[in-house]
């Protein structure tokens, strides 16, 4: 597959603890198309993160990262079909997303509150601090957690009003942490 999309970053794991004769059985993958890599050089350093699980034959979940354009236009920027949201699985995507297309000081980095999404930002391994990044939460995310819990719709409009900068509009609604 590298042969056909010269430049695509490839990163693919397999099982070693699993014991199938003769078979290599899959763990994860990371990949990021050098398009993709490319494109995102004209972008404002912001990158998000999230996950979603995949239903049907094959179990896992996608772990992806995007940027937005200036008409708000979601571009995909790399991908990883990893076991599920643990720590490991976001510091295998996030070590290889830092490493092979955001390497640029002042990444914003933008995720929900997943645990394991915070401690391998934390981890020094990573490369997240090497250069300086920063990593925010997404107004929206705990809005909707929000909104579980209350389930009053004006609240929840103030709580993510409360992202909002009114002195430097911004096209994203985060919180810092």
């Amino acid at each position: 597959m590298e042969k056909d999309l010269l430049g695509t970053i490839i990163d693919f794991q397999t099982d070693p603890s699993t014991e199938v004769v003769n078979e290599t059985v899959f763990k994860r993958l990371f990949w990021a198309f050098r398009l993709c890599i490319l494109g995102f050089e004209f972008y404002e350093p912001i990158v998000q993160i999230d996950a979603t699980w995949l239903y049907g034959k094959y179990k896992g979940t996608l772990l992806l990262a995007v940027a937005q354009d200036g008409n708000n236009k979601i571009f995909p920027i790399a991908f990883a079909i990893v076991e599920g949201e643990t720590k490991e699985a976001w510091s295998f995507f996030l070590k290889n997303l830092r490493q092979h297309v955001t390497p640029q000081v002042n990444i914003c980095l933008i995720s929900d509150r997943h645990v394991s999404i915070k401690s391998t930002y934390d981890d020094l391994q990573n490369g997240w601090h090497d250069a300086p990044t920063s990593h925010v939460f997404c107004v929206r995310h705990i809005a909707q957690n929000f909104m579980r819990w209350f389930k009053d719709g004006e609240l929840k409009k103030k709580v993510e009003g409360m992202g909002k900068n009114y002195l430097f509009p911004c096209k994203f609604d985060i919180l810092f942490v």
